[in-house]
């Protein structure tokens, strides 16, 4: 018997008790404080940016904003005052970015929920719950942008979640100011509390200046909210409602598609439908949510990508209903979200409603439940897909529940349970369990993590009994100077989550990692450099090795001028467990191993500028032959609201007397007419699959929570026969989506 998962729980249950994670919640003395003012009867808020009501003279601003960078614990070189008031139904803020220079701030982007790398902006948390580990992210810039994302426990996080509120931005000869309302109805908080943890951040993106209200130490960030103020806020005594709590969104939405280029041809179909989803407060922490006839027409085409690799790319989610809440499904979250080796993930909702050519399947219904109950982290999700032609109808579950433990931590269980209504089907079901122990007190101000998980999923291989087990254990020192990682993971041959995405199974993986980035002080020009390496070494269930990656960072420069540049130096080792067909007709056979060395050069100037620049130089031997790797990426931006990012990336491929050439283009032009208008036309083309790709999606934003989308997509095939793109498919629809507040 395998007794390694036992030890890792009870590995987990003595250090519950260890004092080195028994962080409590900090007393509220200290920590810095505001106070939120209560509007008095028939006093109200135009969305004007002018902040000339009475309420606003009122309120006593949180001022004395401390600089991270470039000088820690400064002075800012720009003064900023957040206001906030509140009435029964809504929270108000009231933000000041005074500006000495005020033609030279920089806000580009104008399109709801984009990245702001290029632009002036502010950004501010809320800690509803006063929990130190979950809440709600919000950031604007100048020109009016309106960002948002959910924060769960264990750094979760969901920036696809889409909340209703308000703002106004609004430029003067005295900088930038913001006028923002958020209706309580759109928050989760204790209705018993009286004070949320609440933090701000301000960049001023021309002097890669970043200003903090508290928690400005650089091993702690805005996010975490261990390092958040307090806003007082009488809920009960304010009379604070979330009315009913009921949100109706109905849709109506219509178009048309055919296939000329497909085999067998599809003639073209029209179509209308309508659908509704409901959202239903149980409380004012737990939210219900039930879609009925659910329909994505507005969902984005995925980013392509080029695979040379053995294993399936993870394409992220990007359906509205599978995002909202999305952070009370995860799953032992790695600090690299964005990391593609992640081993283990129970719960893919791609699953859901999608054939295995990534095309739609009908849903018929679902539904969720989110939220806290008690110290308890919840979320559920049933969905009923509907019978197609080629398909069974089936039942998908998840439930997943995370207890809060000390300040920062917390123990978790996952079940779900996939079942396909044909007679002959059984069901699959995975269960696992997951912790993870943090404080952000260790020798100090250090962040020190200890995480683990253990998964269990019906065996379907039919094959030897109890090799379908995934576990993993992972020590993490994320800290600015220095970072380090201990880490390793099993996943088992016959391990596979029905509703989950594994890349790779049948290996165990050893992960250290180490990197030691000082700052030179007071330099003229280099702000940060970064030595390191990461490590990711894999055995198969006999302990013989199949892959040894060791990826050095030699050095990584980042300048003031929030240019860098970073070079690497990759040995690898690899073994192959079955025939490779790295491209059509070009195999590497099973059994042969291989050692090569790959040298990287990655540089990339700031977006803050007209013309920015990414760009990654590859080279070196690659398994039996040698590769070359060319990647540029160019974002123009020729004035706010215009967008135009090229992308290009080549490969050169010889592999004895094999030689060929991978390419990949994407051409993304996005017009933002204002914060509620936008455009986005996305172009791409790889040389693998001879499909070139065009989506063209326009969202009007009428007022929040009620959208407009009309979307079309085409794709052509690169035909050898008639020396011409032929059109393989095409797709045009329209969707209105309505919300009314109850």
């Amino acid at each position: 018997m395998d007794y390694r998962p036992i030890y890792i729980i009870a590995f987990f249950a003595v250090l519950t008790g260890s004092p080195l994670f028994a962080q409590t919640i900090d007393s509220v003395s200290e920590r810095r404080t505001m106070t939120a003012e209560r509007m008095v009867n028939g006093e109200a808020i135009e969305l004007d940016g002018l902040l000339d009501e009475p309420a606003w003279q009122r309120a006593i601003p949180a001022t004395d904003f401390i600089q991270q960078d470039p000088v820690l614990g400064g002075t800012p070189t720009e003064r900023t005052e957040v206001r906030i008031i509140y009435s029964r139904d809504h929270l108000y803020m009231g933000v000041l970015c005074f500006d000495s220079e005020p033609d030279k701030m920089l806000g580009n982007t104008m399109k709801r929920d984009e990245y702001l790398r290029a632009d002036d902006r502010f950004m501010w948390v809320m800690d509803t719950f006063l929990d130190q580990q979950s809440g709600y992210f919000f950031e604007m810039n100048p020109s009016g942008l309106m960002a948002d994302s959910l924060m769960g426990s264990g750094g979760a996080q969901s920036r696809e979640w889409d909340g209703i509120w308000d703002a106004k931005a609004l430029r003067s000869e005295l900088g930038w100011t913001l006028e923002i309302k958020i209706p309580f109805r759109t928050l989760n908080f204790d209705p018993d509390g009286t004070a949320w943890g609440i933090n701000f951040q301000r960049t001023i993106r021309r002097k890669n200046e970043e200003n903090l209200w508290t928690g400005y130490l650089r091993n702690q960030q805005l996010r975490q909210m261990s390092n958040a103020g307090l806003l007082e806020i009488d809920i009960q005594g304010g009379g604070v409602t979330q009315g009913l709590g009921l949100d109706v969104k109905p849709y109506i939405t219509g178009g048309g598609s055919d296939s000329p280029g497909r085999d067998p041809a599809i003639p073209l179909s029209r179509s209308a439908d309508l659908g509704v989803d409901l959202f239903y407060n149980l409380t004012p922490s737990l939210r219900a949510n039930l879609t009925v006839n659910t329909d994505f027409a507005q969902t984005e085409v995925d980013q392509r990508l080029v695979n040379l690799t053995r294993f399936p790319l993870f394409f992220p989610e990007k359906r509205d209903f599978f995002l909202d809440g999305a952070t009370f499904f995860e799953f032992y979250v790695p600090r690299r979200r964005q990391n593609s080796n992640i081993a283990v993930q129970p719960f893919f909702s791609r699953q859901i409603g999608l054939d295995a050519n990534g095309l739609p399947q009908k849903i018929d219904f679902g539904t969720k439940l989110t939220g806290q109950l008690g110290q308890q982290d919840v979320g559920f999700l049933h969905v009923r897909t509907g019978d197609e032609s080629n398909l069974a109808g089936e039942d998908f579950t998840v439930l997943r529940l995370k207890r809060r433990v000390l300040a920062q931590s917390y123990v978790g269980m996952f079940y779900s349970r996939r079942a396909s209504r044909s007679i002959a089907s059984s069901p699959e079901q995975t269960a696992g369990l997951d912790f993870r122990l943090a404080t952000s007190t260790f020798r100090g101000s250090n962040n020190l993590e200890f995480n683990g998980f253990l998964l269990w999923n019906t065996d379907t291989t039919k094959t030897t009994p109890g090799d379908n087990l995934a576990y993993g254990v992972r020590l993490d020192y994320p800290n600015d100077r220095w970072e380090a990682r201990l880490a390793f993971t099993e996943v088992q041959p016959d391990h596979g989550p029905a509703m989950g995405f594994t890349r790779r199974t049948g290996f165990r993986a050893y992960q250290p990692r180490l990197r030691f980035a000082p700052r030179p002080s007071q330099h003229p020009w280099l702000r940060q450099m970064a030595f390191g390496f990461d490590v990711d070494l894999r055995t198969d269930m006999k302990n013989q090795f199949l892959t040894r990656r060791l990826d050095f960072t030699l050095l990584r420069l980042e300048l003031h001028t929030q240019d860098n540049l970073e070079i690497s130096l990759v040995p690898t080792y690899e073994r192959l467990e079955q025939d490779f067909e790295i491209t059509k007709g070009v195999v590497l056979p099973a059994q042969s191993s291989y050692d090569f060395v790959r040298f990287r050069v990655v540089t990339n100037t700031a977006n803050r500028r007209i013309l920015a620049a990414q760009t990654r130089f590859e080279i070196g031997s690659f398994f039996s032959g040698t590769r070359e790797e060319i990647a540029v990426s160019l974002g123009i931006r020729p004035r706010p609201g215009v967008t135009l990012n090229v992308e290009q990336e080549w490969n050169r491929i010889s592999l004895g007397t094999d030689n060929f050439q991978v390419r990949l283009y994407r051409l993304v032009a996005d017009t933002q007419f204002s914060p509620w208008l936008y455009l986005v036309n996305n172009v791409q083309f790889d040389s693998m699959s001879q499909v070139m790709g065009w989506q063209s999606r326009l969202r009007w934003i009428l007022t929040p929570g009620n959208d407009l989308f009309v979307v079309y997509t085409q794709n052509w095939l690169d035909h050898d026969l008639f020396d011409r793109f032929a059109a393989l498919d095409r797709r045009a629809a329209a969707k209105f989506v309505y919300t009314h507040r109850f």
